[in-house]
Protein backbone atom coordinates (compact mmCIF):
# COMPACT_ATOMS: atom_id res chain seq x y z
CA UNK A 1 0.00 0.00 0.00
CA UNK A 2 1.41 3.39 -0.93
CA UNK A 3 0.76 6.70 0.72
CA UNK A 4 -1.11 9.14 -1.48
CA UNK A 5 0.52 12.46 -2.34
CA UNK A 6 -0.41 15.21 0.12
CA UNK A 7 -2.87 17.83 -0.99
CA UNK A 8 -0.75 20.84 -2.10
CA UNK A 9 -3.31 23.37 -0.89
CA UNK A 10 -3.26 22.03 2.68
CA UNK A 11 0.45 21.14 3.01
CA UNK A 12 2.10 23.52 5.52
CA UNK A 13 5.24 25.37 4.41
CA UNK A 14 4.56 25.38 0.69
CA UNK A 15 4.30 28.59 -1.25
CA UNK A 16 2.04 28.91 -4.24
CA UNK A 17 3.67 27.03 -7.11
CA UNK A 18 5.25 24.41 -4.84
CA UNK A 19 8.29 26.35 -3.55
CA UNK A 20 9.55 26.27 0.02
CA UNK A 21 10.32 29.56 1.83
CA UNK A 22 13.76 30.10 3.40
CA UNK A 23 14.04 28.81 6.94
CA UNK A 24 11.38 26.16 6.41
CA UNK A 25 13.91 23.36 5.82
CA UNK A 26 16.78 22.35 8.13
CA UNK A 27 20.36 23.20 7.16
CA UNK A 28 22.23 20.71 4.98
CA UNK A 29 25.01 20.15 7.52
CA UNK A 30 25.34 20.25 11.27
CA UNK A 31 26.82 23.27 12.96
CA UNK A 32 29.31 21.36 15.08
CA UNK A 33 32.97 21.30 14.18
CA UNK A 34 36.02 19.47 15.43
CA UNK A 35 36.34 15.92 16.65
CA UNK A 36 34.91 14.25 19.72
CA UNK A 37 38.15 12.63 20.89
CA UNK A 38 41.85 13.01 20.08
CA UNK A 39 43.08 10.98 17.15
CA UNK A 40 46.06 8.62 17.54
CA UNK A 41 49.39 9.88 16.22
CA UNK A 42 50.10 9.12 12.58
CA UNK A 43 52.30 6.17 11.79
CA UNK A 44 55.65 6.73 10.13
CA UNK A 45 55.46 6.92 6.40
CA UNK A 46 58.11 5.43 4.19
CA UNK A 47 60.42 2.47 4.44
CA UNK A 48 63.36 2.17 6.78
CA UNK A 49 66.76 1.07 5.46
CA UNK A 50 66.60 -2.46 6.92
CA UNK A 51 63.40 -3.69 5.19
CA UNK A 52 64.63 -2.30 1.86
CA UNK A 53 67.98 -4.04 2.28
CA UNK A 54 66.27 -7.35 3.06
CA UNK A 55 63.98 -7.06 0.03
CA UNK A 56 66.91 -6.24 -2.24
CA UNK A 57 68.86 -9.21 -0.82
CA UNK A 58 65.97 -11.61 -1.52
CA UNK A 59 65.55 -10.23 -5.05
CA UNK A 60 69.30 -10.60 -5.70
CA UNK A 61 69.30 -14.21 -4.44
CA UNK A 62 66.36 -15.11 -6.64
CA UNK A 63 68.01 -13.46 -9.67
CA UNK A 64 71.27 -15.33 -9.01
CA UNK A 65 69.38 -18.60 -8.68
CA UNK A 66 67.48 -18.06 -11.95
CA UNK A 67 70.71 -17.18 -13.77
CA UNK A 68 72.39 -20.28 -12.38
CA UNK A 69 69.46 -22.43 -13.55
CA UNK A 70 69.63 -20.88 -17.03
CA UNK A 71 73.40 -21.49 -17.25
CA UNK A 72 72.92 -25.09 -16.08
CA UNK A 73 70.33 -25.71 -18.81
CA UNK A 74 72.58 -24.28 -21.52
CA UNK A 75 75.72 -26.15 -20.48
Amino acid sequence: MTTPDPEPRSTPGLEPGGGVPPGETPPGEGGTSGISHPEPPELRKGWGPMPLALILLVVALIAIGLLAMAVALIV
